[in-house]
């Protein structure tokens, strides 16, 4: 069985040209929508070690963070049983999970489940573990994954933007719950946060042994790399951003330094925007960060989202229920609108008041969990 290559190797080349190029998209002006959606998590720009559930291995140089509103990414529960699964998906490759099963759970009967993913570049340990915890003390198992070619999952070169591997991962995880004595395979649901919210879209339009779908704060990754936040992308800065892809493309074949690109910024400065301040309080804390997280998608993949539709067919999700969460604040409730007005019935929109984008990743006091379970229980049947 091949294993994840170790962590202190895998970002090694970097020189920033790619990224400074595409800040000069726009004369000068970053492009927000692009940077932002270039991993809708940030960037780390050094070595990562595999990624662990622990918080104790969070650095104790970094900034406390904004712990306000019940800020817990990190949470655990004594109600619950976490174990490491690792299982393939149609490409080959190993995928790793954490599976949450209720303790009072009866584990000769057939329960509801759900995969779990995390934000887009981001690894499992942040916002997915959290989500799949308070749902398992609802009384589902869950399983939060780490998406192929990011944390501890396999795949080269390190975070390479594959979205048709990203979606083919939700699938898999669904192969493996339907695979558990204690799981019935009839009553399994998809749980996307930010990225991962436009990739279980996708996953459940060619796969209806997934019954029931939700996403909160979701990215639309493939319409943010087109078009920009709000539209904002002209269509010369996309053909821009292509060129410079294709560049690369280039350079990296006659065997020259790999290129990351966008993410949250290391240092706040004046100039910093809302967004990078935003992302920059739960990644770059000791609010969110994780010693994994290595969020920076190669420049040279990254315009593979620009061919990535996942609201097309929406509605032939249909008869399955889908849930859109999103904050009232968020920078991203475009994208769950869109998808809430495309979607056929079923389908139910919950805006949160005072929310932003990254305050859904943890902020127990504000993420709607019983909306979440009380979803789930209707659409995967679980007898009350």
């Amino acid at each position: 069985m091949k294993t994840a290559p170790d962590m202190t190797t895998r970002l090694t080349r970097r020189s920033g040209r790619g990224h400074h190029a595409l800040m000069q998209l726009a004369g000068g002006a970053t492009v927000i929508g692009l940077l932002a959606a270039a991993g809708c998590a940030p960037v780390e720009r050094g070595s990562a070690a595999p990624s662990s559930s622990s918080s104790t291995q969070q650095s104790a140089s970094l900034a406390e963070g904004d712990r306000s509103r019940g800020a817990d990414n990190f949470y655990t529960s004594d109600r619950v049983t976490v174990e490491k699964v690792t299982f393939s998906n149609q490409y080959q490759m190993n995928v790793t999970g954490n599976l949450f099963v209720p303790n009072n759970m009866d584990r000769s009967t057939k329960n509801a489940a759900m995969v779990v993913g995390h934000p887009m570049g981001a690894v499992k340990e942040q916002s997915a573990n959290l989500y799949a915890a308070k749902l398992a003390e609802q009384g589902f198992v869950t399983l939060s994954l780490d998406l192929s070619y990011w944390g501890e999952s396999e795949g080269e070169p390190r975070n390479l933007v594959a979205p048709d591997v990203y979606t083919e991962d939700f699938s898999a995880a669904v192969d493996y719950l339907r695979s558990r004595s204690f799981v019935d395979p009839e009553r399994i649901g998809a749980l996307g946060v930010c990225g991962s919210g436009s990739f279980v879209i996708s996953a459940a339009k060619i796969d209806p042994r997934i019954k029931a779908v939700a996403t909160v704060s979701m990215y639309d990754m493939g319409g943010v790399n087109r078009n920009g936040l709000r539209g904002a992308m002209t269509p010369e800065q996309r053909q821009q951003a292509l060129a410079a892809a294709a560049q690369q493309r280039d350079v990296e074949f006659a065997g020259g330094d790999v290129e990351y690109i966008g993410g949250t910024p290391f240092e706040l400065t004046d100039e910093s925007t809302a967004i990078d301040r935003e992302f920059y309080d739960f990644y770059r804390t000791a609010r969110g960060n994780s010693p994994a997280t290595s969020t920076q998608p190669t420049l040279s993949s990254n315009v593979r989202f620009m061919n990535f539709y996942p609201f097309e067919e929406i509605e032939t999700i249909s008869p399955r229920p889908m849930l859109f969460i999103t904050g009232d604040q968020a920078h991203s409730r475009e994208f769950s609108e869109q998808a809430y007005q495309l979607a056929a019935e079923p389908k139910q929109l919950v805006t949160v008041p005072a929310a932003g984008h990254v305050d859904l990743y943890d902020r127990v006091d504000l993420i709607p969990f019983d909306t979440l379970a009380t979803f789930f229980q209707n659409g995967l049947n679980v007898q009350q």
